[in-house]
């Protein structure tokens, strides 16, 4: 069977990471094309990465009856937009996480991409790794016990102001960003749907957070809390707990533990270190993709977890006094 032919929208510092590489090493999958708003870069970015054609814009890349799939990393507020045109001239979508600016533009996607046979996949990349998986075989198990507190956190240092992910019409924020994994990594964790109770924003902008506390709640009566920061005292910090009434379970760097990781369990006072391989997350990812979309393999991102997602995302900015991400209402933004 001939490989996935993979255009990506946009020369992103994540491509190469996220799909160059893993394609490369994957040989259900090459990436054949890249598109940019700008041709020159889309060249240069090309060149570097030995990527054999350039399209002359988004459109042209999506229509390209040599692609048969798309990986859209363009910023948080294009994704909806151009993952919708990949699916309406019938491609595959590998799109980065967060999946859309908010839950309606996500159930807006899912629908498009039910009833038909595309693969529409949120690229939350480590929860296709074994350490991800681990996990939601322990939680699944109950080893833990009746579930009690879920504690999460990402946060990053990027102080650099004018970081596209910190534009409100681009949908930026911390939420955004760093939340974006914190919720879906207390979702894994609480294995339930959580109810936003409170959240807490600083700001770098209006309307726009550099970092983001809340308390949520699960309806199995578990409580938990999530932070995420592109600046704030919390340097670099890439957590989640969970305790119940037999155990708890801490993970150390679940989302890129290609670069050093542990998952500790202790259950009825006897701990155990568990850990994983260094294959970096993005393989596991791509071989999902590549399974799903020639094998029709079930994938653990699919839209129906996204608009999961983005609905804790919106009520979280609700919460904290702001608005959803998403098209600006006319006229200046005034913080409210």
């Amino acid at each position: 069977m001939s490989p996935i032919r993979i255009g990506i929208l946009g020369a992103a510092r994540i491509a190469p990471a996220a799909a160059i590489r893993p394609a490369a090493g994957v040989a259900e999958a090459e990436v054949t094309s890249v598109a940019a708003r700008d041709p020159q870069r889309a060249a240069a970015f090309a060149h570097k990465h030995r990527i054999p054609k350039v399209a002359p814009s988004y459109q042209a890349l999506i229509e390209d009856p040599e692609v048969d799939a798309i990986y859209n990393p363009l910023p948080n507020g294009l994704h909806a937009e151009w993952t919708l045109a990949a699916i309406a001239a019938g491609k595959h979508v590998l799109c980065e996480k967060p999946f859309t600016a908010n839950s309606d533009e996500a159930a807006q996607v899912a629908e498009a991409a039910s009833g038909t046979d595309l693969v529409v996949m949120e690229a939350f990349h480590y929860r296709y790794h074994p350490f991800a998986r681990r996990v939601a075989e322990i939680i699944e198990s109950r080893e833990l016990g009746k579930l009690r507190r879920v504690e999460t956190a990402m946060c990053f240092p990027l102080p650099k102001a004018s970081d596209i992910r910190y534009q409100l019409e681009l949908s930026g924020g911390a939420t955004m960003d760093a939340g974006c994994y914190a919720i879906h990594m207390a979702r894994l964790l609480g294995n339930e749907e959580p109810e936003v109770v409170t959240a807490s924003a600083k700001l770098r902008s209006e309307q726009v957070d550099r970092a983001m506390t809340a308390e949520f709640r699960f309806p199995s009566g578990a409580t938990g809390t999530f932070t995420a920061s592109m600046w704030s005292s919390s340097v670099l910090r890439i957590t989640g707990r969970a305790w119940g009434d037999r155990g708890r379970l801490t993970m150390l760097n679940p989302i890129a533990p290609q670069f050093g990781h542990g998952l500790v369990v202790s259950i009825d006072g006897r701990r155990r270190l568990e850990r994983f391989t260094r294959r970096p997350t993005y393989d596991f990812q791509m071989e999902a993709f590549c399974a799903a979309v020639l094998r029709g393999e079930p994938v653990l991102t699919p839209p129906s977890d996204s608009i999961a997602n983005m609905r804790v995302i919106d009520d979280v900015y609700r919460a904290a006094g702001l608005r959803p991400r998403g098209p600006l209402p006319p006229g200046p933004v005034d913080g409210t």
